[in-house]
């Protein structure tokens, strides 16, 4: 390119790779930094995009790294040995699976290790939708094939034995190189699988060879903490996903795990080569301070009942609230989300020229300052009335101090989340005046 004086300019747009030009950033991150300058604005806005656990560090976990902040050496790549013991502990105690310290790696942040895992892998990905959003940008940035495998809302918009079947079968090659990613409980629509359903799922990955990433960040986040992972199931080619940011409250601090068998130490050897040669190692102590949190023990197990209950409590207050009001969506089983399916609406939207997820989400905000991410954020169709809520907009510290004064054996009441979670009350509601029109926005 030659500017006007005859010299020759870079063009920026030519040098960028095909792979990521055109690509915007993670929807996520991007919904909360436009939340966060409309409420510089002046706006109220009820921040349910972004899937941040509303919970604070637990304390034993916070004294940890202050004791250890003092470290300061390169630790080994694929992580400190006392935290690799600690997590193989954590897996075979929590989902009952021969883990073993010398098969897991550690990571900054379980999004990095998905990324490598990628990077070295020859074959196909495949993701049921709607997904995480960060999955299918990741194959694309590493030119992936990727195969994307369509859910429904009748069938809780998780994977079936027989979608995957028919998925395996179509493609007429039965050994081909494949990452079946399964993430539960789910983002964004907080399911998750029973043991028969997961057996299911394992007998068609056996039958096709397939590697499995489960992917179970929100695992210990499950309501009833009654998590069953695949790998029990299919042990051999499983990776087990984990991590500190959902259910230990500390996604700020980028600390994740990936959990191999034996038989995929392979895989796992060149993600430590491609680490060695990009982030080299995990802050140092960071990693000390999660061998306390892998550890678990009394406190961490009372911080998790009461995470547990408070996220049951109101993620059941608002599914009964938005189904109330005509919404499809199924209630939640673990994590801090809910997939709404607006469709029964589609008329009555069309009538105010809402006629795909984005602008919907759009108007929602623009008239009632409630922040969603659209369906196609996650990989569904754009025309699709869906859209992610993730109830975590309240002060999950002080919540935690209330509910410490309620027995877990008993429930919280109503009045518990209407003190305590207002905010997210105050947000569902705005939903069900928005879709009836009776915003000051949204008359016919």
């Amino acid at each position: 390119m030659i500017d006007n004086g005859g010299n020759r300019k870079l063009d920026r747009h030519v040098s960028l790779n095909l792979n990521v030009r055109g690509m915007p950033e993670s929807a996520t991150l991007t919904i909360n930094e436009r939340s966060k300058a409309l409420e510089h604005e002046g706006r109220e806005i009820y921040r349910l995009g972004l899937g941040q656990s509303p919970f604070p560090v637990p304390r034993e976990v916070v004294k940890a790294l202050k004791l250890y902040a003092k470290e300061k050496d390169y630790l080994p790549v694929k992580g400190l040995r006392q935290l690799r013991g600690a997590v193989a502990k954590f897996h075979r105690d929590k989902d009952q699976v021969n883990a073993q310290p010398e098969c897991v790696l550690v990571g900054p942040g379980s999004k990095e290790l998905m990324f490598l895992l990628q990077l070295v892998f020859y074959g196909e990905i495949v993701v049921p939708t709607p997904c995480w959003v960060s999955y299918v940008p990741q194959a694309r940035m590493l030119g992936k094939q990727i195969r994307l495998i369509p859910t429904s809302y009748e069938d809780k918009w998780r994977v079936t034995p027989e979608l995957l079947l028919r998925h395996c079968e179509c493609e007429n090659d039965v050994y081909r190189p494949r990452i079946l990613v399964l993430n539960y409980p789910g983002n964004p629509e907080g399911g998750t699988y029973t043991p028969d359903e997961l057996k299911a799922l394992a007998d068609i990955a056996e039958r096709f060879e397939l590697i499995v990433l489960s992917d179970e960040i929100y695992g210990q986040l499950h309501f009833k903490g009654e998590h069953v992972s695949i790998a029990r199931f299919y042990p051999d080619r499983t990776i087990i996903s984990s991590g500190l940011s959902k259910w230990c409250g500390a996604g700020g601090w980028r600390l994740g795990t990936f959990t191999f068998p034996q038989e995929l130490s392979w895989l796992m050897d060149a993600m430590a080569s491609a680490a060695s040669e990009t982030y080299t190692s995990v802050s140092a102590p960071i990693q000390y301070a999660a061998v306390r949190a892998f550890r678990g023990g009394i406190t961490i197990e009372r911080y998790l009942c009461h995470a547990r209950r408070i996220l049951s409590t109101l993620g059941g207050w608002c599914h009964k609230q938005l189904s109330g009001a005509g919404i499809r969506l199924h209630a939640p089983e673990g994590a801090f989300y809910l997939f709404l399916d607006f469709s029964p609406f589609a008329a009555r939207f069309a009538a105010r020229g809402i006629t795909d997820g984005e602008e919907m989400c759009e108007r929602l905000l623009a008239e009632t300052g409630v922040a969603l991410l659209p369906g196609s954020a996650f990989e569904r169709p754009p025309e699709e009335l869906t859209a992610r809520l993730a109830y975590v907009d309240f002060d999950g510290s002080a919540a935690l101090a209330a509910s410490e004064m309620v027995p877990l054996d008993e429930s919280l009441p109503e009045s518990f989340i209407e003190t305590w979670c207002h905010r997210v009350i105050t947000a569902t509601r705005l939903i069900v005046e928005w879709i009836s029109g009776e915003d000051k926005g949204g008359e016919e």
